[in-house]
């Protein structure tokens, strides 16, 4: 099968390329783009790369150069590739191992689930996001699908109570927000290979109760239903488990079998929790289809997000740390990030980006040698990760935020800049002549920033209280008419996180 990749360096670390070299005479006026290295006798050797899931004889590079090339890539094993990333908690069977690679099949059709139980979605469901990404690079059919109908219901898994009941307004805006940042982030994905974003609200919402008894439940079996971990913990709970709860996983099972039997559909991936609701999916296929062995339905899930202390990464002390920019700036996403701690910071670049093993495991060992410079694989955790889900244009606007509000930073401020993080940093408003020849001390403590003068004065004897980025070393400091950025704002600084906005009025 012929197929075309647009090669760039930065996609020589991505691992679901493959990587193959040629070498040309080089008096050939090649554009300076292309990755190289000179190897005498008047020849270069190109670096060029082909995507797993094509075996290719023409590879187009981002300078437009085309090249013939004999060699047959076959599919990349999509399984290995997660396994390898710390990916992969359980499989039903170890069969999809084998047809994910099979150049002989068909490709794969995967689905994940989003419930739509708020607007957007956080950095926890980011997982599934890249599971799905991960099946969509290695040339598989990917479905992300909405639970418009099951998140009527909530799902029970890994909750000690009840979800509260959602008002329709509620879950249609939800359901908006979650499908606008699935399809924006699985757009940002480099392949050619269709995506589909669906409603199990639509398969649902015709059908009736006695209709539903009559084609699936007659195959449910209690006893497994009640065996499964989610029931038997809130079973085993003072709350215990109401009827509708207790019928979810029946719901999220059916789902699976509809989307088997009407859009081909083979695969149903999920976090760890998720392994009872998966599983009823797959044998509800099992017994009313009755497929042929190896022919049935398959699930997968992932290991939650957690931190080495065990807790959940995905919420922080403000909050969820949202994917949707209106809910979540991609300042404050990318700060996140970058304040992920040493010990866990491998192993988010394993799991969380596409960047290729090896380049994770040199960081691994850059973090162990004495010349390693502090932060520089939160760095690169923080830019591949707010690339993936923000784009290049979020991921630059999270930069240009970061180098501008970083204390004692020579860059020049902008009102534009400082409004960027505005709804991630506490702000106030004063008049001009409030402001005006105030000391930065009194403002200090005015503003909200500190809570005495005290402390304002103790801290600028340290050398942390800033006004503009620049350090404040003289008490008797007072603000002037040219402090005030593009005659708006003023960003006062306690340390290096705590700022606060002053917006003059």
């Amino acid at each position: 099968m012929a197929a075309s990749a647009a090669v760039s360096p930065r996609s020589l670390l991505s691992s679901f390329h493959q990587r193959f070299t040629i070498t040309v005479p080089a008096f050939l006026n090649l554009p300076a783009k292309i990755p190289r290295c000179n190897c005498g006798s008047g020849k270069v050797r190109l670096f060029l790369g082909i995507r797993c899931v094509q075996s290719a004889e023409e590879i187009s590079t981002t300078t437009g150069i085309t090249t013939s090339v004999s060699a047959e890539i076959g599919r990349r094993n999509v399984i290995d590739i997660l396994e390898e990333r710390g990916l992969l908690e359980s499989l039903t069977s170890d069969n999809l191992r084998s047809v994910s690679s099979n150049p002989e099949s068909s490709p794969l059709r995967v689905y994940c689930g989003f419930d739509p139980t708020a607007e957007s979605l956080h950095l926890g469901n980011l997982l599934g996001i890249l599971v799905l990404s991960w099946f969509h690079r290695c040339g598989h059919k990917t479905v992300a699908l909405i639970g418009g109908a099951t998140a009527r219901i909530g799902d029970p898994s890994g909750k000690s109570l009840e979800r509260p009941e959602l008002d329709v307004e509620s879950l249609e805006r939800n359901t908006l927000g979650i499908a606008n940042t699935v399809t924006r982030i699985l757009n940002s994905s480099n392949s050619t290979t269709s995506f589909v974003v669906m409603n199990n609200y639509d398969w649902w919402k015709e059908f009736k109760l006695l209709d539903f008894l009559k084609q699936v439940g007659r195959y449910a079996r209690v006893g497994t239903m009640v065996a499964k971990e989610s029931v038997k913990k809130r079973l085993e709970s003072e709350q215990g488990m109401s009827y509708t709860e207790f019928t979810y996983q029946l719901l999220q099972g059916y789902d699976f079998l509809y989307l088997f039997q009407n859009h081909g559909v083979n695969v149903q991936i999920g976090g760890s929790d998720q392994w009872g609701n998966i599983t009823a999916g797959t044998d509800l296929i099992r017994r009313i289809l009755q497929p042929k062995e190896g022919e049935g339905g398959f699930g997968l899930t992932f290991p939650l997000l957690l931190k080495s202390d065990g807790t959940k990464f995905g919420k922080s002390e403000d909050g969820a740390i949202w994917l949707s920019p209106a809910m979540l700036s991609p300042y404050k996403f990318y700060q996140h990030l970058f304040s992920v701690p040493d010990s866990d910071v491998i192993k988010f670049l394993k799991m969380l980006t596409f960047l290729n093993m090896k380049v994770v495991e040199e960081m691994e060992l850059q973090m162990r040698s004495p010349g390693y410079l502090p932060n520089t694989a939160q760095k690169l955790l923080a830019e591949e990760v707010t690339r993936f889900v923000h784009g290049e244009e979020g991921l630059q606007e999270a930069i240009k935020a970061t180098e501008a509000l970083r204390p004692g930073a020579e860059t020049k401020l902008d009102w534009k800049t400082i409004e960027g993080i505005a709804e991630d940093v506490p702000s106030c408003s004063m008049a001009y002549n409030e402001v005006v020849d105030l000391s930065v001390v009194d403002l200090s403590v005015s503003s909200g920033l500190l809570e005495s003068k005290s402390a304002a004065r103790r801290l600028m004897k340290q050398g942390g209280l800033y006004l503009n980025n620049s350090r404040v070393d003289q008490e008797s400091k007072r603000i002037e008419d040219e402090d005030i950025v593009d005659g708006k704002l003023l960003l006062l600084s306690a340390g290096k996180k705590n700022k606060v906005i002053v917006r003059i009025s």
